[in-house]
């Protein structure tokens, strides 16, 4: 005679029962409990070095790309303002244009989760504006000078917000890259500065910090953010409020103008900032992939590194003058940059091995 459990009708369908499950990329849906603000913190170890140094190549490519198109072909456009909206804008337009295309799709987002990333794009902003302030107040080789400090800061907050250490090599390698950074962009010129403007200074190198380790934490904590998805996010928010300070900043109607005097040539410029943008629209691309890859504290040290490099290039292609100081510093640099290296290879292998459980192939 059959048992009761054998006719037993189940209570919900096979397709009842599959829309109870939470969508893979509903974030607020999966979010069943609250996260560690570790979790995924070290997410740089386990990404492959092949990847890791082609997205870094990739990255120091436009980024000294960009660098020497805003110095040397936008040198007259002195409007810091409308050129963040304008790199904002791109990345915009051409992240939603890969959404269209189907590179990726949205994630579903929960309120906390958007007011993090408004959040986010008033840090940008701020991180800008701070930078703007301090640069009229203090000498450029002093900016330079105290932005090598990035990675200091950028270690200081893993360690006192996440309690993340690293390794004895990864410290030491930074006094090098910090002082042979410095050393490099020094003799340009007198290091003056105003209490306030050595404040403001610091206070800009700090923000520069909280948005790299921020931007990691989005791609790889408790969101885990696609790259490109979190650029589109974030992208009309910061070029709304580059928008909004270009106005109050009397930028705008400058450069209306500007543009409207016999001096500028209307096609030309056109051309010119557009390439400006699409340039930047590829650094943002490659910027955001490479921090979630390579972690935040190595995209610190690349800032460090795109000194060295634009000094470089300088020598090569504009014959410019460097005294001893500034080629010993770029040895120094190099010296730490390889140190550094060396380090997070060690590191790596060290998350490797304590990850390998060996098979016990005689059982008793």
């Amino acid at each position: 005679m059959p048992t009761r459990d054998e006719h037993a009708v189940p209570l919900m369908s096979q397709d009842e029962r599959d829309e109870g499950k939470p969508d893979p990329i509903d974030i607020e849906a999966n979010a069943s409990a609250e996260p560690t603000k570790a979790q995924n913190l070290d997410h740089e170890y386990s990404i492959p070095a092949t990847i890791k140094f082609a997205w870094l190549g990739t990255y120091f490519i436009f980024s000294l790309a960009l660098t020497l198109h805003n110095k040397f072909v936008l040198g007259s456009f002195h409007f810091p303002w409308l050129l963040t909206f304008l790199h904002t804008s791109f990345a915009a337009v051409g992240t939603t244009l890969m959404m269209q295309l189907g590179y990726f799709k949205m994630s579903r987002l929960g309120r906390r989760e958007n007011l993090s990333l408004v959040a986010f794009s008033a840090l940008f902003t701020a991180n800008i504006a701070v930078s703007n302030l301090s640069l009229a107040m203090v000498s450029v080789p002093f900016y330079q000078t105290m932005r090598m400090l990035t990675p200091m800061f950028t270690i200081i907050l893993y360690r006192v917000w996440y309690n993340r250490g690293y390794s004895a090599m990864t410290y030491a390698s930074l006094l090098p890259l910090v002082v042979g950074a410095a050393m490099t962009t020094v003799g340009d010129g007198e290091m003056t500065f105003s209490d306030a403007g050595f404040l403001l200074t610091i206070l800009g190198v700090v923000l520069a910090a909280i948005k790299t380790v921020v931007t990691n934490r989005f791609m790889t904590g408790s969101l885990a953010l696609p790259p490109v998805e979190f650029l589109m996010r974030m992208s009309p928010l910061a070029a709304l409020q580059a928008l909004a300070c270009a106005t109050v900043t009397g930028e705008v109607s400058d450069f209306l103008k500007h543009m409207a005097s016999d001096e500028v040539s209307l096609i030309p410029t056109t051309l010119t900032l557009g390439g400006n943008g699409f340039l930047a629209f590829l650094l943002n691309i490659a910027s955001f992939n490479t921090n979630k890859l390579a972690g935040a504290l190595t995209m610190t040290v690349c800032g460090n590194l795109k000194q060295i490099m634009t000094v470089a290039l300088g020598i090569v292609m504009f014959n410019v003058n460097v005294d001893f100081l500034n080629g010993l510093g770029m040895l120094v640099t190099l010296g730490g940059a390889a140190m550094f290296s060396k380090s997070e290879l060690d590191s790596k292998r060290r998350k490797a091995a304590a990850a390998y459980k060996p098979v016990n192939q005689n059982p008793q």
